[in-house]
């Protein structure tokens, strides 16, 4: 997978192994960075490697709930209602600048991303058991936008904040990009399905089989409490943040290509899976103190067992 989205995407492979990560641990990602930073582009590339079902949906302010997960409409030729599915019926969701729809319309998501299952007019109209919301948001406007709520927020496994290339992959970008015409296409830069469904429910089998041990619960436990007890941090993390942490760290552990956890598999993802669960402190806004840098505080302050 790496290697065939790596033939359309340059650079971004950390981002590549979240969404792989938030895939076998059945989580959503939420992609945050400035426009021509490849957020959606990646998705068709990562629902293509894998076979995806792939729906789009771009966020506006009139979007409405209706327009994500459908309607019962009346059919004048058999005098019936009959259910016209909207683009939330797929495996791989991209929500373009989710950020951009109001409130109401954002929570047509919640169900679907918690449950999996949609309900219209009272029936409940299961998804697929890979359904992926892969969300994307643009950090540099604010005017008509909508910030996530945070429970909305809660929902999301990863948080992963997107940067601008380095000058050697900028290079590789204008020099592979720049001579094509049009939008780019996965399919014409060669990028093949290398798995399905089968290879995924294999992967998500092995992932069930990967050992907790006592020493890494407590761990986790240790660093989500140690969220609550910052002054830097206004609210803390909550409860399912940390047994979302743990199902990542052992999906990420069966990727590296071991059968238990270790506290490496925590330290990489505590940052995305920790940084949008988080309020600062009135004070820490004030004077500057970023979130990242006080959860990198804390996971280098809290002790991991040997």
């Amino acid at each position: 997978m790496r290697a065939e989205i790596a033939k359309a995407v340059v650079g971004q492979s950390d981002t590549v192994d979240l969404m792989l990560t938030a895939l076998l641990a059945g989580g959503h990602v939420l992609l945050e960075g400035p426009p021509g930073t490849a957020k959606t582009f990646l998705a068709q590339c990562f629902a293509r490697t894998l076979g995806l079902e792939y729906g789009r949906i771009q966020f506006t302010p009139d979007l409405m709930p209706g327009d994500i997960i459908g309607a019962n409409l009346f059919n004048f030729q058999t005098s019936a209602f009959s259910l016209t599915k909207g683009p939330i019926f797929c495996e791989l969701l991209l929500a373009d600048e989710i950020n951009r729809t109001p409130p109401k319309t954002q929570a047509a998501l919640l169900e679907a991303m918690q449950e999996r299952n949609v309900t219209i007019d009272g029936k409940s109209h299961p998804l697929s058991a890979r359904f992926t919301v892969v969300a994307t948001q643009n950090p540099i406007e604010q005017q008509g936008t909508y910030p996530l709520p945070e429970a909305q927020l809660d929902r999301f496994l990863f948080k992963q904040t997107l940067k601008y290339p380095s000058a050697d992959e900028e290079r590789a970008i204008v020099a592979a990009h720049g001579q094509r015409t049009g939008n780019p296409d996965p399919a014409s830069l060669g990028v093949s399905p290398v798995g399905g469904p089968a290879e995924i429910a294999g992967a998500v089998e092995a992932v069930a089989g990967i050992r907790l041990a006592e020493q890494i619960v407590g761990y986790i436990v240790a660093l989500i409490r140690a969220t609550r007890e910052t002054p830097d941090l206004e609210t803390g993390a909550s409860p399912r943040s940390g047994a979302m942490l743990a199902i990542a760290a052992r999906a990420r552990a069966a990727l590296e290509g071991r059968d238990y956890v270790i506290p490496d598999d925590v330290k990489a993802l505590a940052l995305p899976a920790l940084r949008h669960r988080v309020i600062p402190s009135p004070a820490a806004e004030i004077e500057g103190r970023l979130v990242d840098d006080t959860l990198t505080g804390l996971i280098e302050r809290i002790e991991a067992p040997r």
